[in-house]
């Protein structure tokens, strides 16, 4: 079984936008617009866009309209936004919020130039934009550093100490102790040898002719070395 989820969340940030001389702005004609300067939400670029005489001249000349544009190119972006039109004199706020990119019907113009939102031929607003963002969450999978194996090390300890050897070979003049054991599990011949049927499980010396005593160290120092890494996890 998995499991994950998509957290929904928004980046939040704002811009005051001031239109000084907003008589001069009007009659500029429908579609046509002043806009703010470029600020950034979210890691998008944003402007404020504000049309005097309307955005379309067909159906709301009589308004002046207000958007946000994403100044950000190539992008696809959903967010939310509130547009506040200040009222200078202290006493109230004209609002919108939505989650389309701006107002047609913003404020109607006639309304707009007898209230206390125009003062001294200024206008105020704020504009908040609420970036929207998804991510995906899934459980962490953890996983446990493990540290270099120093079996090889053991083992050859173990032989060339002779703790725990149960099996002694004669080499010309020398002899060597070893375990069963280990060297069964690297050789089927001494596995046979020691644990086979035909075995001999008290067998506690082996005779070994033809080879040279420092070859036949070598050959069992590899055995147990070569083990211990063919276990290494």
């Amino acid at each position: 079984n998995s499991c994950s989820k998509s957290i929904n969340e928004t980046v939040n940030g704002s811009h005051e936008y001031t239109i000084k001389g907003y008589s001069l702005a009007k009659g500029m004609g429908a579609g046509k617009y002043i806009q703010s300067d470029i600020f950034t939400v979210g890691g998008y670029d944003w402007s404020v866009y504000f049309y005097p005489d309307g955005k379309n001249p067909d159906d709301n000349s009589g308004y002046v309209s207000v958007f946000i544009a994403l100044a950000s190119e190539g992008t696809d972006v959903r967010a939310l936004f509130e547009l506040t039109l200040l009222d200078q004199s202290g006493k109230g706020k004209h609002k919108y919020r939505g989650s389309m990119w701006g107002y047609k019907r913003f404020f109607k113009r006639t309304m707009l130039e007898a209230s206390d939102f125009l003062k001294d031929d200024c206008l105020s607003m704020h504009c908040t934009v609420g970036v929207v963002r998804t991510r995906t969450e899934a459980p962490k999978l953890y996983t446990v550093p493990m540290p270099p194996s120093d079996m090889g090390l053991n083992f050859k300890e173990m032989l060339e100490s002779g703790i725990g050897s149960d099996i002694m070979f004669e080499v010309g003049e020398e002899t060597f102790r070893a375990h069963k054991l280990i060297l069964a599990a690297r050789s089927p011949v001494f596995k046979a040898q020691f644990f086979g049927l035909i075995g001999n499980p008290n067998m506690d010396k082996v005779v070994v002719e033809d080879v040279e005593p420092a070859v036949f160290k070598v050959t069992l120092l590899e055995t147990h070395v070569v083990l211990s890494n063919s276990c290494t996890m």
